[in-house]
């Protein structure tokens, strides 16, 4: 089989290079202090990603020395991995697709509620099992100290843009509470205690503050649904470039497919 070592090297360096954006929007996930707690999604995305640079790599070297079932093995493993792909980005936008922030009275900041993302998301914080693993990794970051060192005023505070949802739902009680700043991390006198059980939950522990609570939750999928979006813009361009390769690579290794039987027939050795 004559196959064109330069087309087909081409080919598939490009998509060897597909794999470093898959890769590093794994790495990245995981450099998160949310997903890092989380554990979810990171690996699956290293994974494929690390699968479809080997993959690439066998077609590569499959095409540079000419080796027709290397070749048909990358065809096969890398549909595969395509169709991998685009389960995995269709997964992202559906378990994503719910959820936003509301925006509380005389607040710039947002919190949220944990009904309103979606159930698959919901069910990985419901269990205490879970839960008490993820609190504790989140407990032990500085996402609440910064508050603190950030805001001295309530004012301040209350007009504040760039509050995380985490640390929105796990730093402070909610506003429907009514209770009293003190500082961000510190709040005294609740007028509404009935209003919502976060209310309840709310301690000026500062190992606990409302780590327990609902909102802390819901705070902690609404950075996911961010952070995951942006890794499925990632996953759907490498997707479809991954496409477009793909197709190249189908069409160069039927052509040549065609041109080694044509060239074949023409020396009489084809039967």
């Amino acid at each position: 089989m004559a196959l064109s070592s330069n087309v087909m090297g081409a080919i598939n360096f490009v998509a060897i290079l597909l794999s470093i954006p898959v890769i590093g929007a794994g790495v990245w996930l995981a450099t998160e202090p949310d997903n890092s707690c989380v554990k979810l999604l990171q690996w699956p995305v290293i994974v494929l990603g690390v699968l479809i640079l080997v993959v690439s790599l066998a077609g590569f070297i499959g095409g540079f020395w000419r080796i027709p079932w290397l070749l048909i093995l990358y065809l096969v493993a890398m549909l595969i991995l395509i169709i991998l792909l685009a389960c995995l980005v269709v997964f992202i936008y559906m378990v994503t697709s719910k959820g936003s922030g509301h925006l509380p009275p005389s607040r710039a900041y947002l919190e949220y509620r944990l009904d309103d993302y979606s159930g698959w998301l919901r069910r990985r914080v419901r269990s205490s099992y879970k839960w008490d693993r993820i609190k504790s990794c989140l407990s032990s970051t500085q996402m609440c100290a910064e508050l603190n060192q950030s805001y001295t005023m309530a004012q301040d505070f209350f007009n504040a843009h760039d509050i995380t949802p985490l640390q929105s739902g796990c730093c402070k009680p909610p506003t429907e509470c009514g209770y009293t700043f003190v500082n961000p991390t510190y709040w005294i006198s609740p007028i509404n205690n009935a209003a919502d059980m976060d209310c309840l939950q709310w301690s000026n522990d500062q190992i606990q503050l409302c780590y327990n609570c609902d909102s802390c939750k819901a705070g902690l999928l609404a950075n996911l649904k961010k952070e995951w979006r942006r890794v499925d813009i990632i996953l759907i361009v490498t997707l479809v470039a991954l496409i477009l390769v793909y197709l190249i690579g189908c069409c160069a290794f039927r052509n040549d497919k065609t041109e080694d039987l044509f060239r074949k027939y023409k020396q009489g050795t084809y039967t």
